[in-house]
């Protein structure tokens, strides 16, 4: 099989984001890839920026690592409930590129959180906020990290089987798509 491109758009802009860790698992173990980690340190939406400067270059660039790419993970936090800021605004300037550039694209989407839920709700917030872009949403299985904070060993390597079992079948089934 040849390499894939897989992106990643993690809605936790912290480094040391158990999001981002969850993000760099489940690319390894998409393989083989070549894996890309988007930046998502937009300037805020502004439709009055837009009208005065055009898409920023950095939108322009996701949106060109968005529509080159075999598949696209999302990882977001659970903020009150909702995707993150961050998360929200990347989504709202790339919907301004011409292009359609999420239109049948292979997504899943993945959270690691604080609670015991994992993220079940931002992860539906997720999947709604994607729909108008038509992208190839995968479901299942749900990989909803819950007390991120006691799933990662020093090293930052996911301990849990459980986890790492739902993230092998979600990256299979991504491949799937991708390669389809």
């Amino acid at each position: 099989m040849s390499e894939l491109t897989l992106l990643g758009l993690s809605g936790s802009l912290r480094k040391a984001s158990t999001n981002r860790l969850l993000m760099h698992e489940a690319a390894k173990r998409f393989s083989p890839t070549h894996f890309i980690e988007a930046n998502l340190r937009l300037p805020l939406y502004d439709g009055d920026l837009e009208e005065a400067n055009g898409i920023p270059a950095e939108v322009q660039t996701l949106a060109d690592q968005i529509k080159t790419a075999d598949a696209v993970i999302v990882v977001t936090p659970e903020y009150n409930k909702m995707i993150s800021g961050v998360l929200k605004n990347a989504l709202d300037w790339v919907s301004r590129v011409p292009g359609g550039v999420w239109a049948d694209k292979p997504v899943a989407v993945l959270s690691a959180t604080a609670g015991r839920s994992g993220g079940e709700q931002t992860q539906a917030t997720a999947r709604h906020a994607l729909l108008p872009f038509q992208p190839r949403l995968v479901v299942g299985p749900d990989v909803l990290v819950g007390a991120n904070y006691e799933q990662w060993n020093d090293a930052g390597e996911l301990t849990n089987d459980r986890y790492l079992a739902a993230i092998d079948g979600l990256m299979a089934k991504l491949k799937s798509e991708a390669t389809r």
